[in-house]
């Protein structure tokens, strides 16, 4: 029986190529994982920003609400006040019950004001989350896009979209 000839003068040259397609290949894994879990933490952010802002445009409202009824309150007390304080042919005014509905007064407005401030608290809270759950988003759709073109210097941007997110969240949680 003949020996067959196997040529192998190229087989070295196959087996680097190969080598360099895989280890390239591996890099190009390495990338997409890393855009990967990065776009899944930004994802986390932006849900936990958002559920937040939510909560504080919510508390927000009720605040304002309660703000309201304490001045409908207040001028409520104001009507009463004057009305005692008028005389109607002849009877003499009710000077003590003035001055109480006046006292009340005082209490109300500043239970009114407090509300308020409550209230525009937690309005700066939302807008700070609310533009820290934008950011996010931006941040997400670039990398997708980088994702797509293969293009690390895109990535990079949503990363650094990102990272300004999170100076937002923070701001929006201290």
């Amino acid at each position: 029986m003949e020996d067959i000839e196997v040529p192998t003068e190229h087989l070295h040259e196959t087996i680097l190529e190969k080598a360099e397609d895989a280890a390239k290949h591996l890099k190009e894994k390495g990338w997409s994982m890393s855009v990967a879990v990065s776009t899944a933490l930004m994802a986390v952010f932006a849900a936990i920003a958002g559920l937040m802002a939510g909560h504080h445009s919510n508390e927000a409202l009720i605040e304002q609400i309660k703000a309201s009824d304490q001045w409908a309150y207040y001028q409520a007390k104001g009507i009463k006040a004057e009305i005692k304080a008028l005389s109607v042919n002849g009877i003499k005014t009710d000077d003590a019950a003035v001055a109480k509905y006046k006292k009340e007064q005082e209490d109300i407005k500043k239970e009114a004001e407090s509300a308020q401030k409550i209230s525009e608290f937690h309005l700066e809270k939302h807008v700070r989350l609310a533009s820290a759950v934008t950011l996010f988003q931006m941040a997400i759709a670039i990398s997708a896009i980088a994702i797509l073109t293969k293009k690390k210097f895109l990535w990079i941007g949503g990363i650094g979209i990102a990272l300004v997110g999170l100076v937002f969240f923070t701001a929006g949680i201290i």
